[in-house]
């Protein structure tokens, strides 16, 4: 937690603001006439609180869930916002959100992380099977037990068929587990994902809506595997302590390389097919961030000197708001039938993780694992990346009403994992000698 004043004046602003929002909100609940106070109101609260639980360790990582609410509660409200700008559908912009949140995701890994599964393949291997097997078919139970309409249906069981959530790793930190394991896993199930989320939905949603598997594994490629592969590369840049990696030279050739390989993936894109367009957008992207990140490094930490590293700080908060925006837009485009559905989706929501929970820890605790990797396994198989369900029902779907699983379920898989991490963090493992340093 940053201790600093700054945050802590921020913070307890924030806190003041929102007490003064809610009352506004109270008061234009009560009288019809200062009604048109209740929505700016409610909002303006979300945000004051997002802000006032900064520096409370318990509260604090709930931040992330209410910023979550308050994007949600100003799409509802005020649709038209998360529609159209100056001619531009905002719906184009959720690929490229992703695109960049995943090339975040990539930059936390390295080779070492991919190398863990040959000294630790018995938790992934384990965390694997449970990941596309319980998770997509406890999708597909619950969308049928709850009678959705096909396209719900059909985002039920995506939200169950794609890989693991980026949040998990945030999770196992606080809940005291095994956070490298955590990011290895996460990193494994997003590897297998362009197979076996196409797979998946053929086997599990091909008679509810028209699945495209080829169309799907080259749109997953583009959207999640260039960038991971990217931030790779990024990752080397960043934190490769080599005399290459702060030197103007270099830095300025992978600049230069970078931004003719971008050109180069532009030409691709404007002529790529279909089917390739896809895989395009991922590669221009892709040379684009790392080109970004090595322009930037070269500027602010060998040009300024400026010590530490600043991606450490841009990326979650980068992360964070591509993720608000994301369902905001989505929560836009189905406003109607999230009034009559909402509540029973948030009630599959609270099963389907609940399911996930429980049998990864279940399972792992079985298989005689241990209290450590138990948590780990747990958080893996029961968050689900939300960001990739919400753009392949978007992109590939063509669904706003497919979307609408992912827009709930990942808000309240934030909820529910801050919920069990504080709890599990609370209790410690019981063997001192496997407790992580870290914590």
């Amino acid at each position: 937690m940053n201790d600093s004043p700054a945050p802590s004046t921020l913070a307890r602003g924030a806190r003041y603001a929102a007490i003064a929002a809610s009352l506004a909100l109270a008061i234009g609940l009560a009288i019809p006439a200062a009604r048109a106070l209740a929505g700016p109101a409610l909002i303006v609260a979300l945000a004051a609180a997002a802000l006032g639980v900064r520096d409370r360790p318990f509260l604090r990582g709930f931040g992330f869930t209410i910023w979550v609410f308050a994007f949600v509660a100003a799409s509802m409200l005020y649709p038209v916002a998360f529609g159209t700008w100056y001619g531009f559908d905002l719906k184009f912009l959720i690929v490229p959100l992703v695109q960049i949140i995943t090339f975040g995701m990539g930059t936390t890994l390295s080779l070492a992380d991919f190398r863990r599964v040959l000294t630790a393949p018995w938790p992934v291997f384990i965390g694997m099977i449970l990941q596309f097997s319980v998770m997509p078919v406890a999708g597909f139970l619950i969308a049928t037990g709850f009678k959705f309409e096909p396209e719900i249906a059909a985002g039920v069981i995506l939200i169950g068929s794609v890989s693991g959530g980026v949040a998990s790793n945030l999770m196992v930190y606080l809940a005291r587990g095994n956070v490298a394991l955590s990011v290895t896993m996460t990193a494994c199930s997003t590897l297998m994902s362009p197979l076996m989320t196409p797979f998946l939905m053929k086997m599990l949603a091909g008679r509810l809506v028209e699945i495209d598997f080829v169309a799907m594994m080259l749109e997953i490629c583009g959207m999640i595997i260039v960038p991971i592969l990217a931030g790779l590369v990024a990752h080397q840049i960043l934190y490769r302590r080599r005399p290459w990696c702060e030197r103007t030279a270099p830095l300025a050739l992978i600049v230069t390389g970078c931004l003719l390989l971008a050109v180069l993936s532009l030409w691709f894109r404007l002529h790529a097919t279909n089917a390739t367009a896809a895989l395009a957008s991922g590669l221009l992207l892709g040379f684009a961030l790392t080109g970004g990140v090595a322009l930037t490094k070269l500027i602010v930490n060998v040009w300024l000197r400026f010590p530490g590293n600043w991606m450490d700080h841009v990326l979650p908060l980068v992360s964070m708001a591509g993720i608000c925006l994301i369902i905001a837009i989505i929560t836009s485009r189905s406003r109607n039938e999230l009034m009559t559905v909402g509540f029973m989706l948030v009630g599959a929501a609270i099963i389907h993780n609940l399911i996930g929970y429980t049998a990864g820890y279940t399972v792992a605790r079985a298989c005689r694992l241990d209290e450590r990797t138990c948590r780990t396994v747990a958080f893996e198989v029961g968050m689900q990346n939300g960001g990739m369900a919400s753009a392949l029902a978007m992109k590939v779907l063509q669904s706003s009403n497919a979307a609408l699983a992912p827009a709930i379920f990942g808000p309240w898989m934030n909820v529910s994992g801050s919920i069990l991490a504080s709890w599990w963090h609370r209790r410690p493992v019981a063997d001192p000698a496997a407790a992580d340093p870290t914590l």
